[in-house]
């Protein structure tokens, strides 16, 4: 039988993926999340073979969460729903190991599949994904801009993110001025959208 922990935060499609896998003889969900930050804490209770986890999720981001999954749960393999319009979100998971993805809108049937060869230790890739994913490149930002942004991401303001990270409010302001440049945004909403739609933050 294998576990699955199932990380979905849309009720009717946690409901409707749920009953797909139920219907399967040698698969059982032990644990289902609506969160990031309730996967690991779930896992650890549950003890999955398989967790199937939203790549966004409110909380802890999918690929966020399982990267720290592995470290406390290294038994547990990770299948990672995605949709073909983020391609970056994809080229940032493969960069942390994640090895198994499932596009949203695959055919029902294709979930079971893909439980049972993540569970094998087998790669689940989408050609079209992978590919899509490659197109967009690595990040042009540094790791501090990347900070800096992903938190402008959450609302906060300059003083804010310059008190959380320690930085006078001038070198946020500076962090963000070459964020923009380096996505070619227009400003920081439209960096904050091109970073995320590629997967930069």
């Amino acid at each position: 039988m294998i576990r699955v922990l199932l990380a979905e935060d849309m009720h009717m499609i946690r409901s409707a993926l749920v009953a797909l896998l139920r219907l399967e003889s040698d698969i059982e969900v032990v644990a289902e999340v609506v969160r990031g930050d309730e996967i690991v804490p779930a896992a650890l209770r549950s003890r999955p073979d398989v967790a199937v986890l939203d790549i966004d999720l409110p909380g802890v981001d999918g690929i966020t969460a399982s990267v720290e999954l592995r470290e406390r749960l290294p038994g547990c393999r990770v299948l990672v729903l995605t949709a073909l319009g983020r391609p970056g979100q994809v080229r940032r998971a493969l960069g942390c190991g994640i090895e198994a993805f499932l596009v949203k809108d695959a055919p029902g049937d294709r979930l079971a599949d893909a439980v049972r060869r993540t569970a094998q230790g087998l790669r689940v890739l989408d050609p079209e994904l992978v590919a899509a994913a490659m197109e967009y490149g690595s990040s042009p930002l540094t790791p501090r801009e990347r900070e800096v942004l992903a938190e402008a991401a959450r609302g906060a303001p300059a003083e804010e993110i310059a008190a959380r990270l320690h930085l006078s409010s001038g070198t946020v302001r500076n962090y963000l001025t070459g964020a923009i440049a380096k996505t070619g945004a227009r400003n920081k909403v439209d960096a904050i959208r091109i970073a995320q739609d590629a997967g930069w933050i």
